[in-house]
């Protein structure tokens, strides 16, 4: 069994074609085995994973303990380090990962700052998991979105990709559409409103990547000729003025009726939480995969765990 040639997962750039292809194989036996003969459960016997999320989560936080515990490792974990950890007597961060370090194996940290896994990476002695940096990455969503796009496309010689929504604070999008510059033939389309456009640090890399991208305002129409459309929330969080946030909540709602414009082997992501932006009468149309894309992230993220920590 291969293993990753860096001790620490921080951004989607570290990802080649190469190694993208490995990370997909190995989720592919770790499906099927979760699925079978259970060989791997005790491949990770004895490790331990420290879960440190300053900000809340469900689906990553729970997919990366299940993948731990389903490999026979342990978890230790803080729900909401900012409340609940040293952060609140204002220790640093620096000296928060020094300590973890001493009691896990590997560090999953999910933080309200972008940059901080960079800083986490520098002082840390055992390898950090980057599970969302503020705006900035979320290189295993990114994985586990590319893993969904490809099982259901695996012949594609050509993608038209929209990403829909809050594509300025969205780290999610941000993150694949770096992995997507690893394929050939594919195109981009952005659907945002005016305050949520995606940022030209982006647009930049994909010309400089020679990936084709335009900004379009109509979805329904837009829905018509991809292969696969990215829906985001628009995350109020990230706002600082509350009239931008109302300018832009629930501007792009993928009804029923723009599905129905859809072709017919197109597919449906969103990284979830939702709120309004995909009803959920949607939810039975077969073109929607959000909850397997959901269900991928175990098996990427069993993956990422079994290469990064497997002695074998």
């Amino acid at each position: 069994m291969p293993t990753l040639p860096w001790k620490h997962v921080i951004e989607s750039q570290q990802f080649d074609r190469k190694l993208l292809e490995v990370v997909f194989r190995v989720a592919d036996q770790m499906k099927a085995d979760l699925a079978g003969e259970r060989k791997y459960a005790k491949a990770l016997d004895g490790k331990i994973m420290a879960s440190l999320f300053y900000e809340s989560s469900t689906r990553t936080r729970f997919s990366f303990e299940s993948a731990i515990l389903r490999l026979g490792g342990s978890v230790i974990t803080t729900e909401n380090a900012r409340e609940f950890s040293s952060a609140a007597k204002g220790e640093s961060l620096a000296d928060s990962i020094k300590i973890i370090g001493g009691y896990a194996d590997v560090i999953v940290m999910r933080h309200n700052e972008a940059g901080s896994a960079v800083r986490a990476a520098e002082v840390s002695s055992i390898p950090i998991i980057n599970a969302g940096d503020g705006a900035g990455q979320h290189p295993t969503q990114a994985l586990l979105d590319m893993y969904t796009i490809v099982d259901a496309f695996p012949d594609f010689t050509s993608l038209k990709v929209a990403m829909v929504g809050d594509l300025r604070y969205g780290r999610t999008v941000r993150s694949l559409s770096y992995l997507l510059t690893k394929y050939e033939n594919i195109e981009i389309i952005f659907v945002a409103p005016s305050v949520c456009k995606m940022e030209m640090d982006i647009k930049e890399y994909l010309d400089k990547n020679k990936v084709s991208w335009r900004e379009e305002t109509d979805l329904a129409q837009v829905a018509k000729e991809v292969d696969c459309i990215y829906m985001t929330r628009v995350q109020k969080e990230r706002f600082h003025s509350s009239d931008d946030y109302e300018g832009a909540a629930s501007k792009y709602i993928l009804t029923k009726e723009i599905v129905a414009g859809m072709k017919k082997e197109a597919i449906i992501m969103h990284p979830l939480p939702r709120v309004d932006e995909i009803p959920t009468e949607v939810d039975e149309d077969p073109r929607a995969m959000y909850f397997e894309q959901a269900l991928n992230g175990l098996y990427i993220r069993m993956a990422l765990l079994y290469l990064l920590l497997n002695n074998d």
